[in-house]
């Protein structure tokens, strides 16, 4: 088969190399520009995984010629983990992009694996992509600020926010709903550094060929305590899905972006930005969820 575009033969999708290529990288153009995500005048930290996505984000926009930096987060999961941070290592080294690594036990003391045993001995049931979720949202707000960040851009692809629409609508968190989209969050705040989403009309089978084709040193695995987790239960059905109707993630994404302007707006008028007693980081609750978690591990009354 030729190229939609040319005669040079498909590589994916009806499209040769170099007009898949620019056709991913037309995406992340259009998507930036459209929801006026940020500049070129401002300094921008991606948030790196090891992983595809985040992977081809931090290329693509250094690419793009965006000011970026990467930080990750390394929760020590056992080789999973290392393995991620050393292609991270490579890729930014030779991309010419300042890492910066921010280690689960440097900040508190405990791997991941090690704040679920004690959390489970201290009778606190807490799923580890629970735990790893909340200390990963804490830890970039928190060092994105110390960095003097004007905006966090994260790998989160279509299939991503289709998962996190379906999981909220079906939960019933409607409030959590409005706070999705490709500039993450309902209301501004000084404790906040805005949360953007560049890859959020980009699929994820795009991705992976995108980074496949330009051989990026990365795992190609789920996290290995993904697997019994809500959103990929949510994710396998979504997958089965799709195979028998097309397009049904992307028409979730089309009806959910016309209906998100008025779930902000109905929602930002029960918004209000409250500040953990503890660590003074924004919280819905006078004990941020990472100050509870972490008072839990020495077993103190929260």
């Amino acid at each position: 088969m030729k190229c939609k575009k040319c005669r040079e033969k498909v590589f994916f999708e009806g499209l040769c190399r170099k007009h898949f290529i620019e056709n991913i990288e037309n995406k992340v153009k259009l998507t930036i520009k459209k929801y006026k995500l940020f500049t070129k005048k401002e300094n921008i930290l991606v948030a790196c995984s090891g992983g595809k996505d985040s992977t081809t984000l931090a290329y693509i926009l250094k690419k793009l010629g965006y000011n970026i930096e990467a930080i990750t987060l390394d929760p020590s999961i056992k080789n999973s983990s290392m393995e991620n941070l050393d292609n991270l290592k490579y890729f930014c080294r030779k991309n010419t992009i300042k890492l910066h690594i921010v280690s689960f036990k440097q900040e508190t003391g405990y791997s991941l694996d090690e704040i679920k045993k004690k959390l489970d001995s201290n009778g606190v049931s807490m799923a580890y992509c629970t735990i790893c979720g909340i200390l990963r949202r804490y830890l970039l707000n928190k060092k994105s600020k110390e960095l003097k960040t004007g905006k966090l851009a994260t790998g989160h692809n279509l299939d991503d926010e289709a998962e996190s629409v379906m999981m909220n609508l079906l939960r019933g968190n409607i409030g959590l709903m409005a706070r999705l989209g490709p500039i993450a969050g309902i209301i501004k705040s000084r404790g906040f550094v805005p949360r953007v989403k560049p890859l959020y009309l980009c699929k994820e089978k795009e991705i992976t060929a995108y980074s496949k084709l330009k051989k990026f040193p990365v795992a190609y695995e789920r996290c290995p305590y993904a697997q019994s987790s809500y959103r990929e239960i949510i994710r396998n059905e979504l997958i089965d899905f799709e195979k028998k109707h097309s397009k049904t993630k992307e028409n979730i994404i089309n009806w959910f972006l016309r209906i998100l302007p008025e779930l902000k707006k109905g929602f930002k008028r029960d918004e209000e930005m409250t500040y953990c007693t503890i660590c003074g980081e924004p919280s819905q609750r006078t004990i941020c969820n990472t100050c509870f978690i972490l008072g839990k591990l020495e077993n103190k009354k929260i």
